[in-house]
């Protein structure tokens, strides 16, 4: 096919009749209007065997020798291609820069955390502090600024203010934006440097958190008070009330207690094993019921056979919904009680068992499910459960003790009165 010359081109062009037009080796002009033309290469694809077009660039009505010789040039590095096995359409794709990615905000990229993570985490409440503590303290600051501009002053920004007044929030706050920017530099949107680490970055800025750290620990009843308040609770009315007296009897959390189900209940080993997902500590914890407890489980046991009730050892009043985790604090303050808490009862156990037993220190640890250390641990998973229950039972008889001694004087009573009927 003869070459067209530029002469020809432009004239081709001038007159503006869409058509294509050949100019040999497989390269065609094409004409697609008064003054508009382009060029391409026609040829088969080596990994498709398919014919395809390459496109060459447009053909301006100026064109001189130069820009003519240039399409043919482009033209051959192109079939060069195609003879080393490659396609060139596919070359000139893999060739091109990867379009710029704008750096999401720092609230986007949380959101996105957020959401990857959700599923690994014990529970909703988990995603839903992150996404408390980030709205209130971190989105102010840099919520809708670039994650990738996100700097060591905008981090001190977020925790000076409550560095020193609520450390321990300041904390996790300072971890949760840490794992955030490290998201973000996973997945290409900002640097490896993170403001937000503490070794040596934020340590030599701010105080260590155990240095200002308060401890608050949750207000509690002195152990030697202990029976006189079960005496009262016992008496209580309310599913609320009996959740509360089986916390205690557990040493329980009150959620692990609010949340137990009867699936979880082994009546005939006298076991209560929480799942992990329940757990602080995310493992499994078995808790031996002393008879009081059991007495507890066996009063609730018919509410299972109503509609409110069902999988739930101590109901809500709503169809599967649990009693809020407010209820046992109400019943606390329904008894005149509102300067305890119920978590405050675990210490009231833990200073019984130290202050008023011989029980291993270890054993009242692993009743409150705390960490042990290494050797300690095997000891618990090995044994510790067996061994737990004297201890429990000695709790619940300790706790009863004045309920228990007003039975035994009642049931005297009821044997002499009916022996004085008798005669």
């Amino acid at each position: 096919m003869a070459k067209l010359s530029v002469s020809v081109v432009r004239e081709l062009i001038a007159g503006g009749t869409p058509k294509r037009h050949g100019d040999g080796d497989g390269v065609w002009l094409t004409i697609e209007g008064k003054g508009k033309a382009s060029a391409l290469l026609r040829y088969t694809s080596p990994l498709t065997g398919k014919p395809r077009d390459f496109g060459l660039g447009k053909i301006e009505p100026d064109l001189t020798a130069k820009d003519l010789q240039g399409v043919r040039d482009r033209a051959a590095d192109a079939r060069r291609q195609v003879r080393d096995g490659k396609d060139p359409i596919e070359e000139r794709k893999a060739s091109r820069p990867a379009p710029a990615v704008a750096a999401p905000t720092f609230k986007h990229a949380a959101d996105e955390f957020i959401a990857a993570n959700r599923a690994g985490w014990r529970n909703e409440k988990h995603a839903a502090q992150w996404t408390s503590t980030l709205t209130r303290y971190a989105y102010p600051v840099v919520g809708e600024k670039p994650v990738a501009d996100v700097g060591i002053d905008d981090v001190l920004a977020i925790l000076q203010p409550i560095w020193s007044t609520t450390p321990e929030t300041a904390s996790r706050v300072r971890g949760r934006v840490e794992k955030v920017l490290d998201y973000a530099n996973a997945r290409g949107w900002r640097g490896p440097e993170n403001p937000a680490r503490w070794r040596g970055r934020l340590q030599v800025l701010l105080p260590a958190p155990r240095k200002v750290r308060q401890v608050q620990h949750h207000p509690a009843e002195p152990w030697r008070q202990m029976p006189a308040l079960m005496k009262r609770l016992m008496a209580a009315d309310g599913i609320g009330a009996r959740c509360l007296c089986f916390a205690i009897l557990t040493a329980a959390r009150s959620g692990e207690a609010r949340l137990a189900t009867w699936s979880e209940i082994d009546l005939t080993r006298k076991l209560w094993t929480v799942p992990g997902q329940k757990m602080k500590g995310g493992k499994d914890h078995t808790v031996p019921l002393s008879d009081p407890a059991l007495a507890i489980l066996r009063e609730m046991a018919p509410l299972r056979a109503y509609e409110h009730g069902g999988a739930l050892v101590f109901p809500g009043m709503k169809v599967d919904q649990p009693l809020s985790d407010m209820a046992l604090t109400a019943v606390l303050r329904r008894l005149g009680r509102s300067d305890i808490t119920p978590h405050g009862m675990r210490s009231s156990f833990r200073d019984w068992a130290g202050d008023a037993t011989e029980f291993p220190r270890d054993l009242a640890e692993a009743s409150l499910a705390h960490s042990l250390g290494a050797v300690e641990a095997a000891y618990r998973r090995e044994t510790a459960i067996e061994k737990r229950r004297p201890m429990m039972e000695s709790w619940a008889s300790f706790l009863l003790q004045t309920l228990a001694a007003k039975e035994k004087v009642a049931r005297s009573q009821k044997r002499a009165n009916g022996k004085l009927n008798a005669r």
